[in-house]
């Protein structure tokens, strides 16, 4: 796997570590584990179905790794697979042979992806219970599959999404709202369906909680109108929301418009979930790599969460304790965390959580020696940037006073981009193929 770290003593063993993760990460290795094929029937995890009872297969799905889960699915299925549609980010595309992937815009949804998901809706719309419905699931699913309720614009949409990404809610939270004003999330899709289905999902959200990866549009909702409502006020988002958006919220709170699939519904019962992949999986992978190079290592079990410079403390305050001497671990180590932070943004600054992450850490480990934090987005990209982190060190603070960068005004205004790319602090590896959440290393040698 080739891609470009910044130069330092650390780099070919940080190399091998992130290598570690996002091998392990990847969901056509991952898929092919987790289904297999031969003459009668279709083994997916602990699952058999008979294909004597089953007269189609077809493939559908989002999110930024879906073109390479449709990859691996073409191969696990060979000519038994007939037809299927994923939507990727744009960049994200693979060669398939039976699987169309169409691309659409990220995070923000965009009218290629409003014209992808009523492409995607109109191929299962005649599915029938004989026909086994495979859909593909991966982080990025929720802004790829736009399908506004009918007195909400696509416009309405992406406004009400640029404001909750700006607002500092989390992921979960996002997800409540949009499934609220959606027609294929909350379990829309598998209600729009009369086929048979099995999800595979590679998941971006911590805990795999079914319904909240891609906005669970096969999965249960246990979340209301009433709840999508006080996400916005929490955030103070409600009344900046598009009129639209606030008088369908409004109504549904009320009653007044269908509620998302419910836990116990009758449609559930033909619908099947797989984790193929997940955080803690890759994070393991990363832990064993570490362990190999010789390296004494910490897990950290708790997923980092949260503002990103306040998350960034964590990570920093055992690299003061191992220096001190009051830790449990002695040099050289390595700490291995994963997650994904926030960042409650002002102004009109670029960067993103992971790169907001790294240059508070900069500051965190200022002057300890041989010491590194790294802050990775499995995906490849951290924000609307062409970075997927970055590792700073304890010279990076000093660094940036000799070239004249100013890294703390920087990240006050979340404008970390410029600011770390001055540094040559970035990661670059381009699309992965992956979304898994952010990976974190601390590392002391």
């Amino acid at each position: 796997m080739r891609f470009l770290l910044p130069s330092s003593p650390a780099r070919p063993l940080l190399h091998k570590l992130i290598t570690a993760g996002l091998r392990t990460a990847d969901p056509y290795h991952a898929l092919l584990k987790h289904v297999a094929l031969d003459r009668h029937s279709l083994r997916v995890g602990r699952r058999t179905y008979d294909l004597s009872h089953i007269d189609r297969i077809l493939a559908v799905g989002a999110g930024k790794a879906s073109a390479r889960m449709a990859q691996a699915l073409e191969v696990a299925l060979g000519t038994k697979l007939e037809d299927g549609l994923v939507i990727v980010k744009t960049g994200h595309t693979l060669a398939t042979k039976r699987i169309t992937v169409l691309e659409a815009g990220h995070p923000v949804p965009d009218r290629a992806g409003l014209h992808a998901t009523q492409r995607l809706l109109r191929l299962i719309q005649h599915l029938t219970p004989r026909d086994l419905l495979i859909v593909l699931l991966s982080g990025g699913a929720s802004s790829l599959l736009p399908a506004p309720v009918a007195e909400v614009t696509l416009s309405d949409k992406q406004r009400t999404t640029r404001l909750l990404l700006r607002s500092g809610a989390t992921i979960n939270e996002m997800n409540v709202v949009r499934k609220h004003l959606s027609l294929i999330k909350g379990g829309g899709l598998a209600a729009s369906t009369r086929a048979r289905i099995v999800t595979l999902l590679l998941s971006d959200v911590i805990g795999d909680d079914l319904g909240s990866i891609g906005s669970g549009p096969t999965a249960e909702d246990p979340s209301t109108f009433a709840d999508a409502v006080g996400v916005l006020q929490r955030y103070r988002s409600w009344r900046a929301v598009p009129e639209a958006v606030r008088r369908h919220l409004g109504r549904g709170r009320k009653g007044n418009a269908s509620e998302t699939l419910k836990p116990g519904s009758r449609r559930l019962r033909s619908v099947q979930h797989h984790i193929i992949g997940n955080n803690r999986i890759m994070l393991k992978a990363v832990m064993r790599a570490a362990q190999q190079a010789g390296l004494h290592t910490k897990f950290l079990s708790h997923p980092i969460t949260g503002e990103a410079r306040v998350a960034a403390k964590q990570l920093t305050d055992l690299a003061r304790a191992i220096t001190e001497g009051h830790g449990s671990l002695n040099r050289p180590c390595c700490v291995v965390a994963g997650g994904e932070t926030t960042v409650t943004v002002t102004g009109k600054g670029k960067g993103g959580r992971a790169q907001e992450f790294a240059a508070s850490a900069a500051f965190e480990i200022a002057d300890l020696p041989n010491t590194w934090v790294v802050a990775l987005g499995t995906d490849g990209t951290d924000g609307p940037t062409d970075a997927a982190g970055a590792i700073v060190s304890g010279e990076t603070v000093s660094q940036a006073k000799k070239l004249r960068i100013d890294l703390c005004s920087s990240l006050n205004r979340h404008n970390t981009y410029p600011a770390l790319k001055a540094l040559g602090c970035h990661i670059h590896t381009g699309p992965t193929g992956t979304n898994v959440n952010d990976l974190y290393l601390l590392l002391l040698l």
